[in-house]
C-alpha cells in the first residue's frame, strides 16, 4: 500500500483545531507514528514520526525541532500559535499546531488513530470482532459492540456462551431490537462514567453488564455483554479496558473511511474534468460503465447560504449512494453535486437498459424529493448518458450539465435520453449565436417586417413549422382562418424571398426562429 503523507493525515483530522504551519518537504512526505516527547529519555530514532512537543512551550520548541531534524522526523507538533516556523523551514521538518487547550493525550490518540486507519493496522471491522471475542473470553458473556445508534457492529463467537432472543435478533438484524425500556437503559449507559449493571427488561432476556465507548468528550457507541449470572468477578474493570481498546478501534475506523471519502472524492475530481488514470480508478471503483449524475439547487430559487445548502446536499447524495452502491463516489464542484452511478452490463447491453434506467431515475427522483424536504428548497437532477469505460465520464458529466439547464418546476428529474431534441436544440442555439455565418439569413427579414410593418410573419411561420407545415393546424393553433395562414405564406415567399418549397431553405428558416432571440 502507498505511503501514509502528510497530506493524507492533514484531510482526515485537520480542522481549525490543528493547523499545518509549515511543510518545507512538502504535504507528500510519509508519516509513521506520532511519538510524545519525554524530556527525561532520549529521542528515539523514528524517521517519518511526527513529535509531540509535551512540556515544551511552542515559542521555545526550536532545539526540539533540530533535534526531530536528526532523527530523521517528518514534523513537530506544538501546542499554541507561536511555533519556530523559522527554524522548521530550515530543517526542512513540518511544524504542526494544536490549540492551547488541547490535551496531549487526546491530540496523540487522535493523530495515531487516524494513522492506524490503514489495513496493515487492523483498524476496521476484524478488529472489532476481535475485541469483542477477547472481552467475551474474559469476561464470560456473549458480548457486541454497538454504535450510538444501537446498530451492531461486531459481536463474540465464543462458544458455549448463553445468549437470548434479543440477542439472537440483533445480531440477524444488526440492530438491538427497539423498545422504550431498552432506549431507558440505553441513556442510563451514555450517562454513566463506567460499567452499568443493567436488569432484565422481560421475562427470557438476560441481564446486562454495559459500558459506554467514549474518546475525548464523544460517545462513540457502546459494549454490552450479557449476563447470565457466571461473569468473571473482575468483569466490570475488563470491560472498561475493552471500552478505551474500541475506542481506539472506532477511531481508526472513522479516519480509514474519511481518508477513503477524500480519496473517492478526489478521484471522482479528476475523472469528472479527464485529468484520471482510468485503468487505475476502475481497479480502485470496481466500475467501468457508469453515468454521471448531477444535483443542484434550482438556480431560480432564493437560497440564503449557498455554500451550506450545497454541502448539505452532498452528504444527501453520498448517503444514499452508499447505501445503494456499498460506497460513495460523489464530489461537489461549483455548487453542483455529482455521483458516479454504476450501470453493470455496459452502454451497449439492451437488455439491461431499461433496468439500469429505471433504477437510476427512482434514485434521482428519490433524491430530489427528500433533499427538496430537508433543504427546503427545489432540488434538480439530470442524468447523464451511459459510458462503457471511465474514461467516458467526462462526457456523461457535459450531457448531465445540459440538462440542468432544462430542467424546472414541471421536470424536476430527467435523463439525457428524455430531453435530447432539446437538448440538441441548446447546443444548436449557442453555436448559431457564436457564428455570424449562422445567425444570418431569411430570419432577420422576417423579423425586420414584423418590426416594421407590424405583421405576424414569424408567428405564423413558427405555428406552420410546428404543425408539420399543415396550414390547417396551423391556422387553428393561431386562431385564423386557413385563407388568412396561406396569405401569409404566399407574402413571405413574395416579399421577402422566402422560398418555403425548398426543405433546406425551410430547415434552416425553422432553426433560427427556434433557437434565435
Amino acid at each position: 500500500m502507498d505511503a501514509f503523507t502528510l497530506g493524507d493525515l492533514m484531510d482526515v483530522v485537520g480542522s481549525a483545531a490543528l493547523r499545518l504551519h509549515t511543510a518545507p518537504a512538502g504535504r507528500a512526505v510519509p508519516v509513521t507514528e506520532a511519538v510524545l516527547y519525554d524530556a527525561q529519555a532520549p529521542l528515539p530514532s523514528a524517521p517519518g514520526a511526527l513529535l509531540l512537543a509535551v512540556g515544551v512551550r511552542a515559542p521555545e520548541a526550536g532545539p526540539l525541532v533540530r533535534a526531530a531534524a536528526e532523527a530523521g522526523m517528518t514534523g513537530v507538533v506544538v501546542r499554541g500559535p507561536d511555533g519556530p516556523v523559522g527554524e522548521a523551514e530550515a530543517r526542512g521538518v513540518a511544524l504542526l499546531a494544536v490549540d492551547e487547550g488541547a490535551a496531549w493525550h487526546h491530540v496523540h490518540l487522535t493523530l495515531s488513530s487516524a494513522l492506524g486507519a490503514r489495513p496493515d493496522h487492523g483498524g476496521g471491522p476484524g478488529g472489532l470482532f476481535a475485541l469483542a471475542d477477547a472481552v467475551a473470553a474474559a469476561t464470560g458473556g456473549a458480548t457486541a459492540v454497538e454504535d450510538p445508534r444501537q446498530r451492531i457492529l461486531a459481536y463474540s463467537t465464543v462458544p458455549g456462551q448463553p445468549v437470548d432472543e434479543d440477542r439472537r435478533q440483533g445480531i440477524l438484524g444488526l440492530q438491538v431490537p427497539g423498545s422504550v425500556a431498552n432506549g431507558h437503559q440505553v441513556r442510563t449507559v451514555f450517562g454513566a462514567d463506567g460499567p452499568v449493571r443493567l436488569p432484565a427488561l422481560a421475562p427470557g432476556v438476560l441481564p446486562r453488564l454495559a459500558v459506554a465507548v467514549r474518546a475525548g468528550g464523544e460517545t462513540l457507541g457502546s459494549l454490552w455483554v450479557v449476563d447470565s449470572g457466571t461473569l468473571a468477578p473482575d468483569a466490570e474493570e475488563t470491560l472498561a479496558q475493552g471500552a478505551s481498546t474500541a475506542a481506539l478501534l472506532l477511531l481508526r475506523a472513522r479516519a480509514s473511511q474519511e481518508l477513503t471519502r477524500h480519496q473517492d472524492t478526489e478521484l471522482v475530481r479528476r475523472l469528472l474534468d479527464g485529468s484520471a488514470d482510468v485503468a487505475a480508478a476502475a481497479r480502485r471503483l470496481g466500475w467501468d460503465s457508469v453515468r454521471v449524475a448531477a444535483f443542484a439547487p434550482d438556480s431560480a430559487a432564493s437560497v440564503p447560504d449557498a455554500e451550506r445548502t450545497s454541502l448539505r446536499l452532498l452528504d444527501l447524495v453520498r448517503l444514499q449512494c452508499e447505501a445503494r452502491y456499498g460506497r460513495h463516489a460523489c464530489a461537489l464542484l461549483d455548487g453542483v453535486v455529482y455521483a458516479l452511478l454504476p450501470a453493470p452490463g455496459g452502454a451497449g447491453d439492451p437488455a439491461r437498459v431499461p433496468l439500469r434506467h429505471e433504477r437510476h431515475r427512482r434514485l434521482a427522483e428519490d433524491l430530489v424529493r427528500r433533499a427538496g424536504q430537508s433543504l427546503r428548497v427545489p432540488v434538480r437532477a439530470a442524468l447523464g448518458e451511459v459510458v462503457p469505460f471511465l474514461g467516458g465520464v467526462p462526457g456523461s458529466r457535459a450531457d448531465a450539465d445540459l440538462v440542468l439547464r432544462l430542467l424546472d418546476d414541471e421536470l424536476p428529474v430527467a435523463t439525457v435520453d428524455e430531453v435530447r431534441p432539446r437538448v440538441t436544440l441548446l447546443l444548436l442555439s449557442e453555436m448559431m449565436r457564436e457564428r455570424r455565418a449562422l445567425r444570418s439569413g431569411a430570419w432577420r427579414r422576417v423579423l425586420a417586417a414584423d418590426a416594421e410593418h407590424g405583421t405576424e410573419y414569424a408567428r405564423t411561420l413558427t405555428a406552420w413549422f410546428d404543425a408539420g407545415c399543415d396550414v390547417a393546424r396551423a391556422a387553428k393553433a393561431l386562431s385564423v382562418h386557413p385563407n388568412t395562414c396561406r396569405y401569409r405564406l404566399r407574402q413571405v415567399g413574395r416579399q421577402l424571398g422566402v422560398a418555403l418549397d425548398d426543405p433546406d431553405e425551410r430547415l434552416v428558416l425553422w432553426l433560427q426562429l427556434r433557437t434565435l432571440p
